[in-house]
């Protein structure tokens, strides 16, 4: 198997904690990124494998497949050695809701952050526009960590073991606190959660690399406690 990445893309991020959980073994390519320029240019391959010409993109064999949430099945159907989904199908529904959920109803106020990575621009005005519309959406973001700290209560994962919901959900919230997110120290289960898998090899491993990329692609961002 051969994965093209980002070095900030959690998307493709997702993916390598997968793969890492599941124990595969795959080559990569990490696809050119500047904070300046996006991902530029965009790889060969990218743009011939995805309409969107965005990481990830897996190529297994004769099979190229893209975007994360198709990539995440299809290593469940086709690599089930160590299960990432639950067994049933309304628990695997359950799993696959909260799996999408991470990437499009909780990340987005957090894209609201992003641009704090970027370098800050002649433009004063609208950089103090973009940081108050973050601090205006905080209190969502917030919100959403007292919804899974709730869902957390007692438990040690979100679907009974580790799963890509707790895979897609760590990664945006990993994403907020790198942001400068609302801090998690208010939400007991969930602060105790995402302590918990940022040890797993898996994840402190992708922890690590985003870590290493903002030290050399990002504006520094101060972080709240």
């Amino acid at each position: 198997m051969h994965l093209y990445s980002g070095p900030l893309s959690l998307f493709a991020r997702k993916i390598e904690i997968a793969l890492g959980e599941k124990g595969l073994t795959y080559s990569r390519t990490m696809v050119p990124f500047s904070q300046t320029r996006g991902y530029s240019p965009k790889h060969d391959v990218v743009i011939a494998a995805n309409p969107k010409g965005q990481v990830p993109v897996l190529v297994d064999g004769d099979l190229t497949l893209y975007d994360s949430t198709v990539i995440l099945e299809y290593l469940e159907d086709a690599y089930p050695q160590v299960p990432l989904y639950p067994a049933g199908a309304r628990d695997r529904a359950r799993c696959r809701q909260l799996e999408l959920e991470a990437g499009e109803v909780l990340l987005l106020p957090v894209r609201k952050l992003m641009f704090r990575t970027e370098p800050p621009g002649p433009g004063i005005a609208r950089r103090d526009e973009q940081e108050h519309e973050a601090r205006a959406i905080e209190p969502m973001i917030d919100g959403n960590h007292q919804a899974l700290d709730m869902k957390l209560a007692g438990s040690e994962f979100l679907c009974r073991h580790m799963t890509v919901a707790d895979i897609a959900t760590f990664m945006v919230v990993h994403y907020a606190v790198r942001l400068g997110g609302p801090p998690l120290n208010r939400h007991h289960d969930l602060q105790a959660w995402y302590d918990r898998l940022g040890k797993r090899p898996a994840i402190a491993a992708v922890v690590a690399e985003i870590a290493e990329a903002d030290r050399a692609l990002s504006h520094p961002v101060a972080r709240q406690v």
